[in-house]
């Protein structure tokens, strides 16, 4: 099959709603089997965002292999979550940019290394943004957060084997860390 026939065309967009971390709009489209023919457009929602990143911070020792994680409460949810950092990206910034200072500024940890190990939609159906995901490794715990003036976040180290086994529970209930997990044990070659 000829995947370019399933492409929609946008015809026009139109903003419905305009906040700081994003913005509702109407984009107007002819379907695939429309599209030589002035036939009627389709509706659809679209949420623009910022990208932002994802940075999955490993600290090996012979005890074992832990991450460096954050507690953070989740107005959305109505809940605390346990999670990697991460945050949007500033202007102007790279993704591996955008990695490293949320690192720092969430943990008070700099990476000795950083890799790329994968990029999402985070919602493809409804959002135009993407979320890139680092690997931090040889951390250095400078024990100084920079943090927002309404980010209020505790720091935990977690046995990676237990997040393993939690996510998917309270307070593992950050969807995007599932994927952060299967990118981590993708790069490691580790099977579930």
């Amino acid at each position: 099959m000829n995947e370019k026939k399933l492409v929609w065309n946008e015809e026009r967009r139109e903003l419905v709603f305009d906040c700081k971390v994003f913005s509702v709009w109407e984009s107007y489209c002819k379907p695939p089997k429309l599209q030589q023919t002035s036939g009627e457009l389709h509706k659809f929602s679209v949420i623009d965002a910022k990208d932002w990143a994802i940075v999955v911070p490993v600290i090996d020792s012979p005890k074992g292999t832990k991450f460096v994680m954050v507690w953070q409460w989740r107005h959305g949810a109505q809940s605390l979550s346990l999670e990697f950092p991460g945050g949007v990206f500033e202007p102007g910034e790279n993704p591996q940019e955008a990695a490293a200072r949320e690192l720092h500024e969430e943990t008070g940890y700099k990476p000795g290394k950083i890799k790329k190990i994968g990029e999402f939609s985070p919602n493809p159906a409804i959002m135009s943004n993407r979320v890139h995901f680092f690997l931090a490794e040889d951390l250095i715990n400078t024990g100084k957060q920079s943090l927002d003036d309404d980010e209020f976040i505790k720091v935990s180290l977690v046995d990676a084997d237990e997040v393993h086994e939690g996510i998917g529970k309270h307070p593992y209930i950050h969807a995007l860390m599932g994927s952060a997990l299967a990118l981590y044990l993708r790069e490691h070659n580790k099977r579930i």
